[in-house]
């Protein structure tokens, strides 16, 4: 396309796009007159009831009298609070991911030997099929690998002698195989991004059976392919903790969807992907890195609480950071108190800084997650209750293992695929009813008017 078409081409699309705006505007006050729950929320924040899961409990408040009362957070895998999974491996000096994803999708805690079998399986299924790589990954770089990985994921179908059968059996192994290639499609990808649009080298290193998925992670971004125990251990900790999150969550609830029309596990798993990329959800540990880099160029004295509620109050203004007025990291759609992913990072947070030499920056951290409530508060005019999430810590923790933030979100998914596959083969087993919540038509009726007559 020439440059004269491709103005052309632009002024037309800046045209039809306020053609749309001119024909398609719904006021906030319509939703409210019929009563329709804008995000599927109800008008104190909670979730409207859309389903039945025995996988994962997400607890934040509690009511009394209709009334929501903030409590401390409480995140439970099949009944058992996550910061015990986490102790318990911790004094067995184990790695815990492999058997967070037993638990997740078979409800029970499975035994050594158990443990040991299934750590072998997901072992076994980390290497991509013959030439996929080469074929689906090298051939095709993509600047954002969330992208590259649903793509891939849904290339895999193409690998699958048997893509669509949804039985338990087929479905299980389809899980299992995708759960243990989502670390080997991101190592990939990353290499492949670096070459082609950052002009750096690009290396790959074979996998280690032995090792376990973080470790095998470490192992593979790290040129030199070293790596401490606490380093792969807290690593291990970040993906028991994004394992998973309610069937409410949107990328799960995307699974869920998706799922409920009986197509195969990898458009399922490709969607919940797509989900997770945007920044109203898992994208947003990359934003917070974003947005705090940015207050360490722009603030002279980290230890200035002034300065620091200043530029707090900016970003909520839309003047400072990426314009959304979001002070990303801060509130939760049902923690109040606290997230209790958030603390656990944010004790293992503080260990490493120590060792890291980066105590400066995580008191910074320490900071604004005190001071941002407040900054809230006298921004918004209202009182609410909110605390740091997981993605506060999360991009902070990723950034001092050496991890680039273009993999912030990709590590995201491969921890929370676990929870994707678990709520895939929930729905099918005990559902059996496609998802289709109602959109009321406030469209009027009028008459068709010849070509020749509209004005």
């Amino acid at each position: 396309m020439n440059d004269f078409s491709e103005k052309v081409c632009d002024e037309s699309i800046l045209a039809l796009c306020e053609e749309f705006r001119n024909h398609n505007q719904i006021p906030s006050c319509t939703f409210d007159k019929y009563g329709v729950k804008r995000g599927l929320r109800n008008a104190d924040g909670t979730g409207v009831m859309a389903g039945l899961t025995n996988i994962c409990n997400v607890h934040g408040y509690l009511v009394n009298d209709g009334e929501k009362i903030p409590d401390n957070g409480k995140l439970t895998y099949r009944g058992i609070n996550v910061a015990d999974i986490i102790n318990g491996c911790a004094a067995d000096n184990r790695f815990g991911f492999e058997e967070v994803i037993w638990l997740l999708i078979f409800g029970t805690q499975p035994t050594k030997s158990q443990l040991e079998t299934f750590t072998a399986i997901v072992s076994s299924y980390r290497e991509l099929p013959e030439y996929f790589a080469e074929d689906m990954i090298l051939k095709a770089p993509s600047a954002n690998i969330m992208n590259k990985i649903a793509r891939s994921v849904l290339a895999l179908y193409s690998y699958d002698q048997n893509p669509d059968d949804t039985s338990l059996e087929n479905v299980m192994r389809q899980s299992i195989q995708l759960i243990a290639r989502l670390p080997s499609i991101m190592a990939y990808a990353y290499q492949v991004k670096r070459r082609h649009f950052d002009k750096e080298s690009m290396y790959f290193h074979p996998l280690i059976e032995t090792h376990s998925t973080s470790e095998s992670i470490l192992h593979t971004l790290r040129p030199d392919c070293q790596f401490s125990a606490q380093e792969a251990k807290l690593l291990d900790i970040c993906l028991i903790l994004h394992a998973e999150h309610g069937g409410g969550n949107n990328s799960s609830f995307s699974t869920r969807v998706l799922s409920s029309t009986g197509t195969d596990t990898y458009s399922a798993i490709a969607g919940a992907v797509g989900s997770l990329k945007g920044p109203r959800h898992g994208g947003a540990n990359h934003r917070v890195m974003t947005m705090m880099n940015d207050l360490m160029e722009t603030v002279k004295d980290w230890k200035d609480e002034e300065e620091i509620t200043a530029y707090l109050k900016r970003i909520l203004q839309k003047k400072a950071g990426d314009g959304s007025g979001l002070i990303y990291g801060i509130g939760h759609a049902i923690y109040t108190l606290s997230d209790p992913r958030a603390v656990i990072l944010k004790k293992h947070a503080g260990k490493l800084a120590a060792k890291k030499n980066m105590t400066d920056q995580f008191a910074l951290f320490d900071l604004v997650e005190r001071l941002s409530p407040q900054v809230f508060g006298e921004v918004k005019g209202v009182k609410k209750v909110i605390c740091a999430n997981v993605d506060f810590y999360s991009g902070l923790v990723y950034d001092m293992l050496g991890l680039s933030g273009d993999l912030y979100t990709p590590l995201f998914a491969i921890s929370r695929i676990a929870g994707w596959c678990a709520h895939r083969i929930e729905e099918i087993v005990t559902c059996g009813r496609i998802i289709r919540p109602a959109y009321r038509s406030i469209t009027h009726s009028r008459d068709y008017l010849p070509l020749n007559k509209r004005g």
